[in-house]
């Protein structure tokens, strides 16, 4: 299978990307390599996927429309992982723009893409953020999500629906993939793992909002890009689904978890909630059992050793 895997530099793009390799696939990676963070973080990631020789890197921006065109149409890709985005909920609300061009505009330039040269299967990265404060909980993707609380969410939302729309005009099988929050291995160093590792191991201080009483539905990398797999390889005409672990963990115990792995502390400094933010994310996995047979096999207590080896080894 030949597969386009954007934002095959990032955090969850590039251990995708890996796991397609490592089965056989021939990968296509597309990422502008922007400075949202270190680029250097990205530059080791392709370093590693280089490594395989049915992997290319194009460096390049989704924004370009034409560009994105004329890709697809000369390299007939099987399926497109869309990964790619302008990431990071609060820097959304000072840049809204932005995301709307990349994270909206970007995507319908991909689906053109595919729709022109029959692609047969698009799988859309989308976000638990578009359930906003939901108080349906566990969160279920019947949920009409028509509250999105910052543009991050409002594009991506929008990105899903119109995915609902060229799959009723132009048949395009569409499969967006809401992730619950996603940690491990090539981590985004924006992350709140990576921050609080960084915080012990070199003394930063990090804002702990709402003094931690959050909980958020922790999901191994090594999970979310499982259920990826199993999205690319069967098209289902056009679903939603919830791609997490499906049990929650408060912030600070999800912390302590690093701490005693560091035997250190991190500096933290309580902020408030800010309004960008919801105090609780939670994942009814059923569908993505039922649909795709996904199946998370780590557990956050797994995830963070998991994590923090790779830490350990990159430090």
């Amino acid at each position: 299978m030949k597969v386009l895997v954007t934002g095959a530099a990032g955090f969850i793009g590039s251990n995708l990307a890996e796991k397609l390799l490592r089965r056989g696939d021939t990968v296509i990676g597309l990422d502008n390599f922007n400075n949202y963070y270190d680029p250097q973080k990205k530059r080791a990631n392709e370093t590693r996927l280089n490594s395989y020789p049915s992997f290319q890197m194009i460096e390049e921006d989704i924004r370009k429309r034409q560009m994105i065109l004329d890709l697809f149409a000369s390299e007939r890709f099987d399926a497109v992982a869309h990964l790619a985005a302008m990431a990071g909920v609060r820097n959304a609300v000072k840049y809204p723009a932005l995301y709307i061009e990349v994270d909206y505009n970007g995507t319908q330039n991909l689906m053109d893409g595919a729709r022109f040269n029959n692609v047969s299967n698009f799988v859309f990265a989308s976000t638990s953020s578009v359930y906003g404060d939901t108080t349906q909980i566990p969160f279920v993707e019947t949920d009409p999500c028509d509250r999105p609380l910052q543009p991050y969410a409002a594009a991506k939302r929008g990105a899903e629906i119109l995915g609902h729309a060229y799959h009723h005009l132009f048949d395009l099988n569409f499969t967006a993939t809401r992730f619950f929050t996603v940690y491990g291995p090539n981590n985004r160093p924006d992350m709140m793992a990576y921050l609080v590792a960084e915080s012990i191991r070199q003394g930063k201080e990090i804002p702990l909002y709402n003094n931690g009483e959050m909980y958020r539905d922790w999901t191994s990398v090594e999970d979310i890009t499982d259920g990826l797999v199993l999205a690319i390889d069967k098209p289902l005409g056009y679903e939603i689904l919830n791609l997490g672990c499906g049990e929650p963990t408060l912030l600070r115990d999800f912390i302590t978890l690093i701490e005693d792995l560091a035997g250190g502390k991190a500096h933290l400094i309580n902020q408030p909630k800010i309004s960008a933010d919801v105090t609780r994310t939670y994942a009814d996995i059923s569908k993505a059992r039922r649909l795709l047979n996904y199946n998370p096999q780590i557990s956050v207590a797994d995830g963070v050793r998991q994590f923090w080896h790779w830490y350990e080894q990159q430090a």
